[in-house]
């Protein structure tokens, strides 16, 4: 039937939509649907369908499009705390992408790959810049947030989409392509999924990227979760999009198939709505499995539903005139109403870790005379998903300007030494055509070069005569022609080691060593590179070859032009106050693919501190950086502290305001800013309960604590209050407390409510996050804050019956101003439900333990997941078993022994006390995926105890019971 709108049903915006999505996917030959399968989606003309590409990054503003507004990295923006701040940022993506997209329909899409809501459970992970912090209430609530303000309000009609990133476990960079996570089932529950949960349920996120990594065994492209739990049990009925060549990974990272063509099979019936990888290998993949029928037409046609339904929300199909957000141009782009949220955003994101005795903020009047120093000081640095920058304002820029508009001044030091080079008897020069040489024979035509110290080894450097970075980007030579530090591959980072006498030994970005090759040219020797991937031609990987053999190794000595602490040093001790920034570069020691080596601030910015603070006891620190850092020393003496993201092009404007009063601080940290990484467990231990990670669970002394920001004004609490002082199931509390701001200035609070369970059958948080507020409040205002508690968010996640479980007995509700800074609290009933004993008689899956040592979750190819034993000593504990009056006297599992024979001994436990009740023999299975059933006799189990297995190494067990 035509339409008066249309010839076709999916053409008439007054249909359903899913009446209308049906209709076109049904049109589709199966060439074309096949060749919308991909990232970067063909046009069908005769349908009028475009081409269409899914996926432009936006984390904190579009990127790589050209100019756009760019706000504070993710990390800052979670230190906002603000709800209502994040919908801002994301309408004004949501609107930039719309304007990029009127720019070019084809190349620009709305589909936006953020926001990345990975928990941070380790300040070690080098893309913790791109998330929102330890919590999964903290991140969950402002990713929705931020997805709200991404697709607008409209009840259809879409600004752009979300698409949440990476589900799931996604949090070390190193083997991320090959490695499995272990991940139990409460972890995943209450931790991991809780903060995708959030966005989806709560954010109506319409998209989601799944992760490079496997999960317990199962590479995250075919993790069944995302079927499972994010389409069936959350209802998102958008579309999944598989990371940039992670399909096609699942045969060449993962080795986890053989063949293409059952790695996207697998992967679209798993979920995978779209696949980020190669088109042509893909698309012929699709093929072959459509050919061997391990793939069907269906298959596509779901996955194509959930890919168009969104397109039609975002109007593709429909009038201009019904679609609010249609009309959006390219003037949006860097309009000045985005500006201003983006320097309010960097305002926001400040978090003013000590201030003692006053120090903050500075009279610029009384303090006429600043010392500004250190490697950040003077310069704004974006990170791997920023867009082009149109404008930035450095930090002593904004610093200078506050102080000449009261007739004061800022003296300026970088802090890095300036040098000149030499190798085999000549000074290195800058050659006309950028290249360095080692030919000059005089110090009056050698470079100079300043000599930025990143710690580890890394280091970037500037050659006075061009003002530009040294790079090896050809991998080869190397040159002084570089903008700045930025690319996938960081080759501005140059690996130096300081020998005896001044010498230095100076390699590549891939510790590939630098030396002199045909006619002194300073060229790479690729010979001991620890990375070849970025010598993508057959023309460079020939070159490099042949520079292999020419090149002489050498040290470089140094002559030092200027010592940069000295110039530092020299500027506080004349100065009324002194500011070191000091931090990290985003591209350097800890991005995308590193992971950081440590948490402390490099060495050189160590004693930069200590030195300045010597010559100037009025000293304030200024960390700019995209990590939590271990800055014990200059907490212990150092009078401020002030932390910031890399935020953006209004950096320097919004540490100058707070540094002068002109706004006061109030973010909060997202995450625990721990002494050393002493106090870390493992980096690939994914377990936050057993392993004490974050504020949750850590017991122990960190130097800043999860929710810690101070501020200018003085906030006093009073009055917790709640509207009941029981709970049950499906039903909520609303919680009150008053805050009055008791200063003589106007300032902001970030209220903060926690949770604490009592007694449990399991170990809970030491406390959790239940709600937050940022509030405004004028001088001697007082204001009352209000959270609503719903019983599910007292609930943890029940192993025993798999399901979540409200839980009898009483909570402790704290209000306060951190996780550490509590000033109230109450106590609240829960009448929840008692968990039952276990019944071991039935089938059990193994994963489904309370204790473990020594084990990690495989997986079970014949459904589940297994506890796969590492070690010699490792055991599961299942507590609270009832076995009744009938005795129960035969075990039996389901096992694999890939390794040899083995053996699973089976103990009760009481009082405090284990008995062996039986030796279970496990003959080899001859594969970790060939599953048997063992059985054997014990000891006659009766009443209620504890059951541990302790099967030896290499043994897996998927599930069990006892008869």
């Amino acid at each position: 039937m035509k339409h008066a709108d249309g010839p076709y049903p999916y053409q008439n915006p007054d249909l359903p939509l899913e009446t209308r999505v049906n209709d076109l996917v049904s049109r589709f030959t199966l060439e074309e649907k096949i060749n919308l399968m991909c990232q970067y989606q063909d046009e069908v003309p005769r349908l009028g369908v475009k081409p269409y590409k899914h996926g432009t990054e936006a984390a904190h503003g579009i990127a790589w499009l050209g100019e756009a507004t760019a706000f504070p990295q993710p990390v800052g923006l979670a230190c906002t705390w603000d709800t209502e701040l994040l919908r801002q940022v994301g309408e004004a993506i949501g609107t930039e992408a719309r304007g990029f997209f009127r720019r070019d329909p084809g190349k620009n899409g709305l589909t936006l790959w953020a926001p990345t809501v990975d928990m941070e459970r380790d300040p070690r992970w080098g893309r913790n810049e791109e998330a929102y912090g330890e919590d999964p209430v903290l991140a969950g609530k402002l990713t929705a947030a931020l997805a709200q303000g991404i697709q607008g309000d409209h009840p259809f009609y879409l600004r752009a989409v979300a698409s949440l990133k990476h589900f799931i476990g996604n949090n070390n960079e190193v083997d991320r392509g090959e490695c499995s996570v272990s991940i139990d089932p409460r972890n995943m529950r209450e931790y991991y999924l809780k903060a995708f949960e959030i966005p989806f349920k709560e954010g109506g996120a319409q998209s989601m990227m799944t992760a490079y990594n496997s999960v317990n065994g199962v590479p995250a492209n075919l993790n069944p979760q995302v079927n499972d739990v994010v389409k069936r049990e959350w209802g998102m009925n958008g579309f999944v999009v598989s990371d940039a060549g992670d399909v096609l990974g699942t045969v060449k990272d993962h080795k986890y198939l053989d063949h293409y063509k059952d790695a996207v099979a697998q992967s679209i019936k798993s979920g995978i709505d779209s696949i980020t990888d190669d088109h042509p290998i893909s698309k012929q993949a699709i093929r072959d499995a459509l050919a061997d029928g391990t793939l069907t037409e269906n298959d596509l046609d779901i996955a194509l539903r959930n890919t168009f339904r969104v397109r039609m929300r975002l109007g593709e199909f429909d009038p201009a005139d019904r679609n609010p957000y249609a009309s959006i141009g390219e003037d949006v782009i860097l309009s000045d109403a985005h500006r201003q949220v983006s320097l309010e955003a960097a305002r926001k994101n400040v978090v003013l870790l000590k201030n003692a005795d006053d120090a903050l903020p500075l009279n610029a009047a009384r303090a006429s005379k600043v010392a500004v120093v250190g490697p950040l000081a003077d310069i704004v640095y974006r990170d791997w998903y920023s867009g082009t920058l149109p404008y930035t304002v450095t930090p002593l820029e904004a610093i200078r300007g506050k102080l000449s508009a009261a007739g004061g001044e800022a003296l300026y030091a970088s802090g890095n030494d300036c040098v000149k080079l030499t190798a085999n008897g000549k000074f290195v020069m800058t050659r006309p055509d950028g290249k360095l040489a080692a030919a000059a024979d005089s110090a009056d035509s050698a470079e100079t070069f300043e000599l930025t110290d990143w710690g580890w080894r890394a280091h970037t450097i500037v050659a006075g005569s061009t003002g530009k970075y040294v790079t090896t980007a050809d991998d080869v030579h190397v040159t002084a022609d570089s903008e700045e530090i930025f690319g996938w591959f960081t080759k501005e980072a140059l690996l130096i080691d300081r020998l005896a006498e001044g010498k230095l030994d100076v390699a590549a970005w891939n510790n590939a060593r630098i030396g002199i090759g045909e006619g002194g040219l300073l060229t790479v020797d690729p010979e001991r590179a620890e990375e070849r991937s970025s010598l993508g031609s057959p023309e460079e990987r020939a070159a490099a070859a042949q520079a292999a053999v020419q090149v002489t190794a050498t040290a470089f000595d140094t002559v030092s032009v200027e010592d940069g602490i000295e110039e530092a040093v020299s500027a506080a001790r004349s100065a009324d106050a002194a500011i070191v920034f000091v931090g990290n570069h985003p591209l350097v020691n800890g991005k995308e693919t590193i992971d950081r080596p440590d948490i402390t601030l490099p060495e050189a910015q160590e004693r930069l501190i200590r030195e300045v603070y010597a010559a100037n006891p009025n000293t304030i620190v200024v960390i700019v950086g995209s990590y939590p850092f271990a800055v014990n020393w200059a907490d212990e003496h150092v009078p401020a502290i002030l932390y910031t993201s890399h935020a953006g092009p209004e950096l320097g404007h919004a540490v100058a305001d707070v540094l002068f009063g002109d706004y006061a601080p109030a973010g909060r940290l997202n995450m625990t800013w721990y002494r050393s990484v002493d106090q870390l467990p493992d980096f690939m231990d994914y377990d936050i309960i057993k392993g004490e990670r974050t504020y949750r669970y850590f017991p122990g002394d960190v130097l800043y604590p999860f929710g810690h920001g101070l501020t200018y004004s003085k906030f006093e609490y009073s009055s917790l209050q709640l509207d009941r002082s029981t709970i049950g199931e499906h039903e909520e509390v609303t919680v009150s407390v008053t805050v009055r701001n008791a200063s003589e200035r106007a300032g902001e609070e970030v209220v903060q409510l926690y949770g604490a369970a009592g007694s449990s059958r399991v170990k809970r948080p030491l406390k959790q996050l239940l709600g937050f507020r940022r509030i405004a409040l004028e001088a001697g205002e007082s204001r009352a804050v209000q959270f609503t508690v719903n019983a599910a968010e007292l609930a943890f996640w029940d192993v025993t019956r798999d399901r979540w479980c409200l839980e009898a007995g009483t909570w402790r509700l704290m209000a306060g101003r951190s996780s550490a800074d509590i000033v109230l609290a109450a106590e609240l009933k829960v009448a929840g439900e008692q968990v039952p004993p276990r019944n071991l008689r039935m089938p059990t899956a193994a994963v489904c333990y309370d204790e473990y040592e020594g084990v990690i979750i495989d997986e079970c190819r014949e459904g589940g997941s297994s506890a796969a034993s590492m070690r010699v000593g490792a055991w599961l504990r299942y507590r609270d078993a009832e076995f009744g009056d009938r005795g129960a006297v035969c075990f039996e599992a389901r096992v694999s022994a890939a390794d040899g024979d083995g053996v699973i001994e089976l103990r009760s436990a009481a009082g405090g006390e284990e008995t062996v009740v039986g030796v279970c023999q496990v003959p080899a299975t001859g594969g970790a995926q060939s599953w048997h059933t063992v059985t054997c006799a014990v000891e006659p189990l009766l009443g209620r105890c504890d059951i541990v297995l302790a099967p030896s190494a290499g043994l897996r067990i998927s599930s069990f019971r006892f008869i």
